[in-house]
């Protein structure tokens, strides 16, 4: 995850995301947030090297969309936008809904374009279907 600091972003990565629950990301996440931010101990080295993917969310300042840049040597990087409530048409029907723009930065040495649409398509499903979270 990114995060601004006074003294620039910095992007410390949570470790082992695969054999954790959301509630333990979570957690990591908070923890690593607080202590990126000088509260508690010092991030490790592992900690500020060791991402492979990131999230940088400029959505709590009113952007709707927008390009991050990937961080060496991480792999991807996806830019998430405020959410807005918009005019859909459903169905035929004009109706409203939440929708949130994303944009996904990909470094094609290490991934292709048609695994990042896959993996935008599978975020879509499961954003648009949170119980799929569980299943």
């Amino acid at each position: 995850m990114a995060i601004a600091l006074p003294e620039g972003l910095i992007v410390p990565a949570v470790l082992g995301c695969e054999s954790k629950n959301l509630e333990d990301i979570s957690s990591s996440a908070k923890d690593l947030a607080a202590r990126a931010k000088g509260e508690g101990a010092p991030l490790t080295q592992e900690e500020n090297s060791g991402g492979t993917f990131s999230v940088s969310n400029l959505g709590m300042f009113d952007i709707d969309q927008f390009t991050a840049i990937i961080v060496p040597p991480q792999s991807a990087i996806l830019s998430v936008g405020k959410a807005r409530q918009e005019a859909v048409v459903e169905n035929g029907e004009i109706k409203t809904a939440q929708l949130m723009k994303m944009t996904l930065s990909v470094d094609h040495r290490v991934n292709d374009g048609a695994e990042a649409a896959m993996f935008l398509a599978e975020l879509k499903s499961i954003l648009e279907s949170p119980s799929k979270i569980f299943g």
